[in-house]
């Protein structure tokens, strides 16, 4: 049997009780984008039921927060979070913290040294020669990065690996307005879609244990960027937290690769999109599903488990596509053997994408 290394378990951690879509806009964004009409539409209109927020906003306002206290808020909400979702997944698979070879953390919503793979690993009782890497500001597609860089290290080391995307984007809501009193629509978008979750996912090598079934072996990572359209999607700094810039012509330009990315990929393993049962592309909104399901040909439930995440926690950044892949096991009786794609999108203009496949 050749190496290989294959997801086994599952955690997954959210903030608070969770709060409806009306909820927030009546609670906070109405006021915010002062009866702006069209910031009610797009928001009514994101695809979003409810999500969580470590930071409501319906409580507290911190669009004039300054970058150093949302990152004060980001290490006392973001530990907790990140080590119960650790631990649930360890205990999915059967593992306890000192079996960890490497932690990788991968975030965009906040920066601390020492930072949260130090913390946690520490908490939760990991060895103290766990290797650790943290992946930062690569934004929505970030896990399926770190997802690889974890699936290398298991096959090259045959040690488990845990990777944990956390991120918190109620931290940076931003000024409804600019200094000349613009609304930037963008804005309202990333308000209307973003939540705050924890995911994390535990890796092993084929050998830890051959007569286990029921993981997802991780076949190929791929990925395209494109160029040309890096100011499309972008994640800026500023002393006002992290602002993002967001362009109406994204689904456009996923539409010109996912086709390509996705039929070269299966080609690899010869197999066709008729192949995959499992579908985890993360949901950017509601735009970009309709485009890839129409990109790929999809059967009209195909991507369910997407919509689905996005109705009920939102668009929670890297997080997302491990939030879908759960949500795929669990519609799943019997567990299929056959190919799953996850699939998720950010700046650069980048798409990346994983093939995995049932053991």
């Amino acid at each position: 049997m050749s190496a290989s290394a294959y997801i086994a378990g599952f955690g997954i951690a959210v903030p608070g009780g969770g709060l409806t879509q009306t909820e927030m806009w009546d609670g906070f964004f109405a006021q915010h984008f002062a009866g702006d009409r069209m910031a009610e539409r797009i928001f009514r209109g994101a695809g979003v039921r409810r999500r969580h927020a470590a930071v409501n906003p319906v409580v507290e306002d911190v669009s004039r927060w300054s970058t150093g206290e949302r990152m004060r808020r980001y290490v006392a909400e973001a530990l907790p979070l990140g080590k119960e979702a650790v631990a649930a997944a360890l205990a999915d698979a059967g593992l306890a913290p000192v079996d960890v070879g490497l932690l990788a953390v991968v975030s965009c919503t906040g920066y601390v040294t020492p930072g949260l793979d130090i913390r946690v690993a520490a908490d939760l009782g990991m060895a103290s020669d766990v290797q650790r890497l943290f992946v930062g500001h690569m934004g929505c597609y970030a896990a399926i990065p770190g997802l690889g860089a974890a699936a290398d290290y298991v096959v090259a080391r045959g040690r488990p690996a845990v990777v944990l995307c956390l991120e918190l984007t109620s931290l940076h809501v931003q000024p409804a307005a600019d200094d000349h009193g613009h609304v930037d629509r963008g804005q309202v978008v990333s308000h209307a879609l973003f939540g705050d979750a924890a995911a994390a996912v535990v890796v092993l090598p084929n050998a830890a244990d051959p007569r286990r079934v029921g993981g997802l072996e991780v076949v190929e990572i791929a990925a395209v960027t494109d160029a040309a359209s890096a100011d499309h999607m972008t994640w800026d700094v500023t002393d006002l937290g992290f602002r993002m810039g967001l362009s109406p012509e994204v689904p456009r330009v996923l539409a010109r690769h996912v086709s390509d990315m996705v039929s070269g990929l299966l080609g690899r393993h010869g197999l066709t999109t008729a192949d995959v049962d499992g579908w985890a592309v993360h949901p950017g909104g509601p735009r970009i599903l309709s485009t890839v399901a129409e990109r790929l040909g999809l059967p009209d439930d195909a991507l369910d488990a997407s919509l689905g995440v996005l109705a009920e926690r939102g668009n929670c950044s890297s997080a997302t596509v491990l939030l879908v892949l759960d949500a795929l096991r669990t519609m799943r009786r019997p567990r299929s053997r056959r190919a799953t794609v996850a699939m998720a999108f950010g700046p650069g203009l980048t798409l990346y994408v994983a093939l995995l496949r049932g053991t």
